[in-house]
């Protein structure tokens, strides 16, 4: 069977680790580098990130990039292993990596099992997917609500499933507004939106639509969290760092259609701050229905 040209990366690589070259814990080349180097797709250099995962031969560490993978202290005594441990450990594998870097068999390496043992603990795929959504959102809890009103309720309601988002990139990618998982950790969020609007004489239905409005609203601004994560896993370019690359392509676009207000800003500092779009809209959001709730108390007293 031919191999492939990332099956060969790996294996190069791999031969690298083996021989001492690549120590545990040094970094290995980026997928930008990768692609250049050997001339192939970042895409494939992606997927040579993901082929040393999978074998157990290198990590991801968080604002630093894939590494040789460091050995793990063993204990002198394991403890029973339980399905909170490898939902926990799924999460953080999906954390770092997205939900594509979390299988059964990289599962197993991080838990030094073998693949086959897992399925103890989850019946397959979809079952662990499905319990890594429930004990995700499970860790939203509604603050003290006091005497705090409708919109407090909301605001906190909104910035706490944002953080949720922001915790964990790969939830919203995961999550489906229409199809929604069936599970305990997300309904206490629901809950709390509905009862913050009780005593403005809307029908359930409406506060219902409320709900979904407000987590729609955060949910499509999270959905770029687990695109940007890999975007950066995959180029090596944070952000900012991209925009600055593509800047004079968007300047000569602008200027030559001759769109004054975007000329403006391409020529200005502009600092790109997805959490103040987010505070932002979510104030338009509650402005808005502010004003629909006093029309409506308006109109029935009326």
């Amino acid at each position: 069977m031919p191999v492939s040209a990332s099956e060969r990366i790996v294996a190069e690589l791999r031969a690298r680790i083996d021989s001492g070259e690549l120590a545990p814990g040094d970094l290995l080349p980026s997928a930008r580098r990768i692609s250049r180097d050997w001339h192939v797709a970042i895409a494939t250099a992606t997927r040579v990130h993901a082929g040393l995962r999978e074998a157990g031969l290198a990590e991801t560490l968080p604002g630093v990039g894939v590494v040789v993978r460091r050995p793990k202290p063993r204990a002198t005594s394991r403890a029973p292993l339980r399905t909170q441990v490898v939902v926990a450990t799924a999460i953080a594998i999906a954390d770092t990596e997205g939900m594509d870097g979390v299988s059964m068999r990289r599962l197993a390496v991080e838990l030094d099992l073998a693949p086959m043992s897992l399925y103890r603990y989850v019946s397959d795929k979809d079952d662990l997917r499905t319990k890594m959504l429930d004990a995700a959102l499970a860790q939203w809890q509604p603050p003290e609500r006091g005497d705090a009103g409708w919109r407090e309720c909301l605001e906190a309601a909104g910035r706490g499933l944002w953080q949720l988002f922001r915790r964990h990139p790969w939830l919203a990618a995961t999550l489906s507004l229409a199809r929604p998982p069936i599970v305990p950790g997300g309904i206490g969020w629901t809950e709390w939106v509905l009862s913050a609007l009780n005593g403005y004489e809307l029908d359930l239905s409406t506060r219902f639509d409320i709900h979904l409005a407000l987590f729609g609203l955060i949910h499509g601004m999270a959905s770029n969290l687990e695109t940007e994560t890999a975007a950066t896993a995959a180029t090596g370019l944070n952000a900012d760092e991209w925009m600055d690359e593509q800047l004079p392509a968007l300047r000569a676009i602008v200027t030559e259609a001759g769109y004054p207000h975007l000329h403006r800003l391409v020529h200005t500092t502009y600092d790109f701050s997805l959490d103040r779009v987010v505070e932002r809209s979510l104030r338009y959001f509650l402005d808005g229905l502010e004003v629909e709730l006093k029309g409506a108390m308006a109109r029935r007293s009326g």
